[in-house]
């Protein structure tokens, strides 16, 4: 064996023996005080996992964040909830304060409890009532500024329904005419002054089998075969109905014949 092929064979045995003597030396982990510092960083990061669940169930239990029982958001002021874009705008807002709650939105809605109809809903240009009954229990009613467009208005059951305008005048107007029915009790209409019937173009149609006029005055007899100027018939029992010109209705005593003539003179104060 040649000397250069001996210095080759020896070589490994060589590197093994200083790989191993580097072992010895240079020993691999963690000792000393970065093994004590592991184990207070990692002691340190547990007891923060348990303070922050306690401080979790906690919050949870103090703001009734639970299952069973109701949502509560309390505050010694206001309430706010805000909604916002994807731009961070401000899109709609509910605000709930010790005097008022108040909401901004484009459109507000109060659904039905299976979410399919509208009950009220408002917006800029209309409120909408989808309910099948409005109930107002106020003593004075509802109170209207301007005009009201409805196709229905009906009282409760053995209540009566009263339309009024104590100041000024209640008008009732449709272009294809108005309807008004008492199934079963009265109807009534009173004022202080005139009561109008007008049609301009058709005609007033009064349909009963009775119609009474009440507190008709008595015509007054000017010729003196029917008595003197101004004299009146009170033990009369049967009377002609009678017309002035100008629309006025009078009583004159039923005879023969008409007296509506000869009792004519109420119908000039009329």
């Amino acid at each position: 064996m040649t000397q250069e092929q001996y210095i080759l064979a020896a070589q490994p045995n060589t590197l093994s023996q200083r790989v191993h003597q580097g072992a010895q030396a240079y020993p691999v982990g963690i000792y000393g005080w970065r093994k004590r510092c592991l184990y207070f960083f990692i002691l340190l990061l547990l007891v923060t996992m348990i303070v922050n669940l306690a401080l979790t169930i906690w919050i949870l239990k103090v703001m009734n964040f639970t299952v069973d029982n109701p949502l509560i958001l309390q505050s010694d002021r206001n309430v706010t909830v805000n909604a916002r874009n994807n731009l961070g705008q401000l899109t709609g807002q509910l605000t709930v304060g010790s005097e008022m709650v108040e909401a901004q939105c484009q459109r507000f809605e109060v659904r039905s409890p299976d979410g399919e109809r509208v009950l009220f809903s408002a917006d800029e240009k209309e409120i909408s009532i989808g309910t099948e009954k409005l109930r107002v229990t106020g003593n004075e009613g509802v109170v209207f500024g301007h005009s009201v467009e409805t196709s229905h208005i009906r009282a409760e059951p053995f209540q009566d329904l009263k339309l009024e305008s104590p100041t000024r005048t209640l008008s009732l107007e449709a272009p294809r005419g108005v309807e008004v029915n008492a199934g079963v009790g009265d109807f009534k209409a009173s004022c202080r002054k005139d009561l109008l019937l007008q049609s301009s173009e058709g005609e007033i149609f009064l349909d009963s089998s009775t119609i009474r006029l009440g507190n008709i005055p008595h015509g007054t007899a000017a010729d003196p075969l029917h008595g003197a100027p101004g004299t009146t018939y009170p033990k009369q029992t049967v009377y002609e109905l009678c017309v002035c010109p100008s629309g006025k209705l009078y009583l004159s005593p039923a005879e023969k014949g008409s007296t509506c003539q000869t009792t004519s003179n109420v119908c000039l104060w009329s």
